[in-house]
């Protein structure tokens, strides 16, 4: 259903928009999840997956796979991970694209424009700097 009027429920412009995307569009869409301790110690749910992560698939018939992210193949919306392979009719291992939205990144290559972002996405300092309320106030907002 509908709820903005300024954003199209399209379906083909949905596609258009989605297969049309640039480099640095189809970066944001491939997002992967934070696994749980990695949430709770920076506060972020989710970052765009990059090369050297290391991540776990949560979902498909690769479920509970380990590795490092090899390539991010932004053309095909795919990543392809470290021992997550089969082999062809010749013997030579080929390389398995799994979609970043069905793996959970485990551990977080860090630099310093990463550190920036989780900084900038960190949801504990939005909640504490809005109006100066403090956590009582916040807490009994829905009480009513």
């Amino acid at each position: 259903m509908k709820f903005s009027p300024s954003v199209s429920s399209d379906r083909n412009k949905s596609r258009k928009a989605h297969f049309t995307a640039s480099s640095s569009q189809k970066r944001k869409i491939m997002s992967a999840s934070l696994s749980k301790d990695l949430v709770a110690k920076y506060n972020v749910r989710s970052m765009p997956i990059r090369k050297d992560d290391e991540v776990m698939v949560v979902r498909g018939s690769h479920k509970n796979r380990e590795g490092k992210v090899i390539q991010v193949y932004r053309k095909k919306y795919v990543i392809h991970i470290e021992r997550v392979s089969r082999d062809k009719a010749n013997g030579a291992p080929v390389n398995i694209g799994i979609h970043p939205s069905n793996c959970v990144i485990t551990k977080l290559k860090l630099d310093k424009d990463r550190k920036n972002i989780l900084d900038r996405k960190d949801r504990s300092k939005d909640s504490s700097s809005k109006k100066g309320l403090s956590d009582a106030d916040v807490n009994m907002a829905g009480v009513d």
